[in-house]
């Protein structure tokens, strides 16, 4: 899916006209909102030129105050509040290090420094993963799955994963001519943030990392698959009109209110069919569709009926996502039909609300923390909260096709803590596990030997309790042993039972080889007593 960027904001010589750009954004906001964000925006255009760190993750030639007002953007499309647009205008400004917590804090309110905290907190994935050159995409299974509990572990609030899935689009479109960037990029965004687009239903958002990343990273068959969409294009753009021609007289007979438009099929999509059900281009019912809205779910029905009256079904390709949403909460009617000219054509049937919630995911329905609508799903913020970890609690639907993940529940993520090797790989511990947990999970002789360790960088004691997506490096002594006290419940070394084991293990191990010397030393003496010097005790 391509993209095309309004440049109206731009004047002659490229400078940003930021008036113009604000009332251009597709969100209403009131007066002091406006205020608030332009605010933002002329604080990060002040400290473009600062210096700043490089992340490694952007394009190297869009600097943090585009890639600021093109996060704001898409955020305003998915329709989010003032805070959330402020945040996303500040996010890369903040993680270049250009601004700092205290700042934000001072001029926006801690609202905006948390919801930026949660951000970054989910930007350790993609950097202590090491995305220049460790792919995510490349990882085991095991790994992958523990990158997805983390980022279950860390949202807590629904915009966070919003602002992080608006950065990371930004990011994709940017690297298209940034070679050594393109890949690390289409990697994440491909194993890690086009699931948890689809997990959070925003359709919006979900196409376009698809179709970018899969374009990246395999660009054969998505050049294939594009060339054969476009050699036949002209031809389904006239079969698709005869369609809503038909359509559009039966249905306004039967006197509905409706809409009628074509879909899109995305390649990365058509390219996931083809290989989940072996089957060829042709094969693909999907690629010739129409998208019917209407007003109420029994309007869906009645259509449907229409729809079947006028051209024959194919009953195996039939989906009820209204009686049966999916996971996401996805819900629409889905049907195969043999339309006009003997051809195929898939046609989808949904009210008005759910097209809205099909594009916006989540946003359709969040209410934020007091403002806005009413949620329709959660009464609570913390029932919000659990409603969304459940959401992103995500199975097999993954980037890899063929990819089967082992499923895992909200109550065991809830229950865990994700932490980084310095390697960058992910390691899931009980929740309250100590640095010294950590070690023995690594690798015995690594806890055995510990005696300190960091955590992002800065010393901490053995029984510090680790957080989601902290940073761990464990100090070592060649000589170093294990303590006693370490078993000890009430200095709080050890929280795990695997780590307790296997310092209890380490201890019998000692005590034996004591006993052992000691029985010894007695059978000597005593053969020594009868004059038994030449008898062989070992073998006795």
């Amino acid at each position: 899916m391509v993209q095309v960027r309004d440049q109206s904001h731009l004047r002659p010589g490229g400078e940003v006209d930021l008036d113009q750009w604000l009332q251009r954004l597709p969100v209403q906001l009131q007066a002091s909102e406006q205020a608030r964000l332009l605010g933002a925006c002329r604080l990060v255009e002040t400290v473009r030129q600062q210096p700043g760190v490089d992340a490694g993750d952007w394009a190297r030639e869009m600097d943090c105050f585009t890639a600021g007002l093109d996060t704001a953007v898409i955020l305003a499309e998915l329709q989010v509040g003032c805070e959330c647009l402020v945040a996303g205008m500040l996010y890369r400004a903040l993680r270049e290090q250009r601004l700092t917590p205290e700042q934000v804090e001072a001029e926006f309110g801690k609202p905006v420094v948390t919801l930026l905290e949660g951000v970054v907190r989910m930007a350790a994935i993609g950097e202590l993963r090491g995305s220049s050159d460790g792919p995510v995409l490349g990882q085991a299974l095991g790994q992958k799955d523990n990158i997805r509990k983390m980022l279950i572990a860390l949202v807590d609030d629904v915009r966070v994963a919003l602002i992080k899935l608006a950065e990371r689009t930004c990011a994709i479109r940017a690297v298209k001519n940034d070679e050594q960037r393109r890949l690390p990029v289409a990697r994440e965004v491909f194993d890690v943030y086009a699931p948890l687009a689809h997990r959070l239903g925003i359709g919006q958002l979900k196409w376009e990392l698809e179709d970018l990343s899969f374009r990246y990273l395999y660009g054969d068959a998505y050049r294939k698959i594009a060339r054969l969409l476009d050699g036949k294009r002209v031809e389904r753009d006239q079969f698709i009109a005869k369609v809503k021609a038909q359509l559009t007289q039966v249905l306004s007979n039967a006197g509905l209110s409706f809409e009628i438009g074509g879909r899109a099929k995305h390649i990365y999509s058509i390219w996931r069919k083809m290989q989940r059900k072996g089957i060829g281009f042709s094969q693909v019912y999907d690629i010739r569709a129409v998208r019917i809205l209407v007003p109420e779910i029994r309007d869906c029905y009645a259509t449907l009926g229409l729809v079947h009256g006028l051209w024959h079904n194919i009953p195996n390709e039939f989906d009820d996502y209204i009686a049966n949403p999916k996971e996401n909460g996805y819900r629409s009617l889905h049907t195969a039909v043999v339309g006009p000219e003997g051809k195929v054509l898939e046609v989808q049937i949904r009210t008005f609300d759910m097209h809205e919630e099909a594009e916006l995911g989540v946003c359709a329905h969040w209410q934020y923390k007091g403002t806005d609508a009413p949620n329709k799903l959660a009464s609570t913020y913390e029932e919000k909260i659990a409603w969304l970890r459940q959401v992103l609690d995500w199975h097999d639907e993954t980037g890899d096709v063929g990819e089967v993940a082992e499923q895992f529940s909200f109550q065991t993520a809830q229950d865990r803590v994700y932490v980084f090797t310095p390697q960058g790989d992910v390691v899931n511990l009980a929740q309250g596990a100590t640095p010294l947990d950590f070690a023995y999970h690594v690798h015995t002789e690594v806890g055995h030997r510990c005696r300190g360790a960091k955590v992002n960088g800065s010393i901490v004691p053995l029984t510090y309790t680790l957080s989601t997506g902290e940073r761990v490096e464990i100090l070592t002594s060649k000589d170093g042993v294990p303590r006693r006290d370490w078993l000890q419940p009430g200095l709080g070394y050890l929280r795990t039972s695997r780590a307790r084991a296997k310092v209890q293990h380490w201890f019998r191990a000692q005590t034996r080889e004591v006993n052992i010397a000691a029985g010894r030393s007695l059978l000597e003496r005593e053969f020594k007593r009868l004059a038994l010097t030449s008898v062989d005790y070992l073998r006795v």
